[in-house]
């Protein structure tokens, strides 16, 4: 099999971030301005994308909003048209999009799980496939696709979100296979803990909690690799939480309980 190791530049085209109105979407597109790239956003509040587009004013590249829902496939599609046409080509995609509803296993919401499968599977899907179809043309391009060391094994509250993420990773491995002979670099970013409006939700205590500017840092790090397919930080965390895969299930769950001080029923 044939590997890609492109490295996507500003000069190859722009960069297209979806879920770019908080967190590490935001920060990231405004990294990537800073650096020289024109910024395609996405996410469902144009007013929070305008704001983002002001503050990039001024830096050595520029941010261009174009707001929608990811879950809406027609939508994403001409988004994807509409931003190759309007800033030369797309060299650049990260995924970022993804909701973080935690559930009790005992009280479980079925709407919760089917708005966690439609945002952070299919969303990333409806990202995906127009802009594989423009980069396949063109025999290039570099994808990233946001997940989560959540999906690596079960954790308290996460039955919808390490589900949607356990899935991300089994997408982003098996495109993999197709995309490499076709020029498409693609890889896989798995943050840990990061300080975002999502985690202040945990009702338990988060190791190697990561500041939105350290993870983003990690990530760009990361996509200018020319080898590197999963970008997963921090490494101690992520060393721990692989070793705990090989575990038998019962040591992995009195170990995963006790390191969460988990005892159940936290989630309301």
């Amino acid at each position: 099999m044939t590997k890609s190791h492109f490295v996507a530049a500003p000069t190859d085209g722009c960069a297209w971030v979806t879920g770019a109105s908080s967190g590490i979407g935001r920060q990231l597109s405004i990294e990537l301005a800073r650096s020289g790239w024109s910024v395609a956003v996405t996410a469902r509040s144009a007013d929070s994308l305008d704001e983002l587009a002001k503050e990039a004013a001024g830096l050595a590249g520029s941010i261009h909003p174009f707001a929608g829902d990811v879950t809406d496939t027609a939508l994403m599609a001409r988004h994807c048209r509409d931003i190759g046409d309007r800033l030369g080509g797309i060299a650049l995609v990260v995924a970022n999009a993804g909701i973080y509803l935690p559930q009790d296993g005992l009280s479980a919401s079925a709407d919760a799980f089917r708005t966690s499968f439609d945002v952070n599977l299919m969303g990333t899907v409806n990202t995906l496939l127009p802009v594989i179809d423009i980069m396949k043309s063109t025999g290039r391009g570099q994808i990233a696709v946001v997940s989560s060391v959540a999906g690596y094994a079960g954790l308290p509250t996460s039955a919808a979100y390490g589900a949607t993420k356990a899935g991300l990773i089994n997408l982003v491995e098996s495109l993999k296979f197709d995309l490499d002979p076709a020029g498409i670099r693609i890889q896989l970013i798995s943050p840990g803990f990061v300080d975002t409006p999502a985690t202040e939700s945990n009702p338990f205590p988060m190791p190697y909690l990561i500041s939105v500017d350290e993870a983003v840092g990690e990530i760009l790090k990361g996509l200018r690799h020319k080898t590197r397919f999963e970008i997963a930080f921090p490494a101690a965390f992520v060393r721990r939480l692989k070793l705990l895969q090989l575990l038998p299930y019962r040591v992995y769950f009195p170990l995963v309980a006790r390191a969460t001080g988990w005892t159940g029923n936290k989630t309301g």
